[in-house]
């Protein structure tokens, strides 16, 4: 498993997850900071990357897609560093570790973590059966 770091978050949290094991690199270190979040979508799908953001817009991307991936993992928290944060991630990465590997949108919050399964389906398909 190997994440690629939005640009909304700080960059030391490569020091921080590599620290604990967890393969990472943050976009400013190969792409254009002022690069769309479908670019980042792209290359992380390319390249086998989990993307790890503060921003709502690739929850919002996987929904209007219906992409099976890449997966995302999406921190909600006021304070996103990882002196903060940093052991909710590593819990969540550790709970969610198959799911990411298949394709999911991780949630985390001050209070719990979840997961949503991709691709997701249209909101006229939930609660049927297939």
């Amino acid at each position: 498993m190997k994440l690629l770091l939005d640009m909304n978050l700080p960059p030391r949290w490569v020091q921080f997850l590599t620290a604990s094991g967890v393969k990472c690199i943050h976009w400013s270190d190969i792409g254009a900071p002022t690069a769309k979040d479908s670019e980042i979508m792209d290359y992380a799908q390319e390249h086998g990357f989990i993307v790890f953001t503060h921003d709502l817009d690739f929850g919002a991307l996987l929904a209007s897609t219906h992409a099976a991936g890449p997966s995302v993992i999406q921190v909600r928290t006021q304070n996103i560093t990882p002196e903060a944060s940093g052991s909710l991630v590593l819990n969540a990465i550790r709970q969610f570790g198959e799911e990411l590997l298949q394709g999911a949108l991780i949630t985390i919050d001050p209070y719990r973590s979840r997961a949503r399964i991709l691709p997701f389906r249209p909101l006229q398909d939930q609660g049927k059966t297939r």
